[in-house]
């Protein structure tokens, strides 16, 4: 099961606002997709939030977008930052990259933000939300939503 970022929004709007503000603290992030063999790549990304979706946009003909095409999977990691200080908590969405070809789309994407051209454009259809935090210095707390499910809150000393 997978739904796009309104739905998780719409369902959890606290995490939802945290990752959001999270991502935002920083212009890269890491993306993982599968290589061709099935070994993980990384690379660093940037992703944007409009319109009621994660989109994840690339340069035209790049490794990962390429991964994508071949196998949608995809685990999107923020930027924790300098030091130890991971501002709000780690967050991760894993799910399924959709390429976007319809000509409208894009021609909206490209309007907000303002690519350079060409570019790939993919919309994250997500299976998994995960923010991990220190409580109060003693706990280690993890979030994780699954659509269709609340969130389930671990914590741990």
């Amino acid at each position: 099961m997978t739904s796009n970022w309104a739905v998780f929004v719409a369902a959890e709007p606290d995490l939802a606002a945290t990752v959001e503000e999270r991502f935002g603290t920083f212009t890269h992030h890491v993306l993982a997709t599968l290589r061709k063999d099935g070994s993980p790549r990384t690379s660093g990304l940037e992703v944007r939030f409009l319109d009621g979706e994660l989109w994840l946009g690339m340069m035209p003909d790049s490794l990962k977008a390429l991964d994508l095409r071949r196998d949608a999977r995809f685990a999107l990691q923020a930027n924790p930052g300098a030091g130890t200080d991971t501002h709000g908590g780690d967050v991760r969405v894993g799910g399924r990259a959709v390429e976007v070809t319809d000509a409208e789309v894009k021609g909206a994407y490209r309007e907000e933000v303002e690519p350079p051209e060409p570019f790939h454009l993919f919309r994250a259809e997500l299976t998994e939300v995960v923010r991990t935090y220190v409580e109060d210095e003693t706990y280690l707390v993890t979030q994780v939503w699954h659509p269709g499910e609340p969130v389930r809150t671990l914590k741990r000393t």
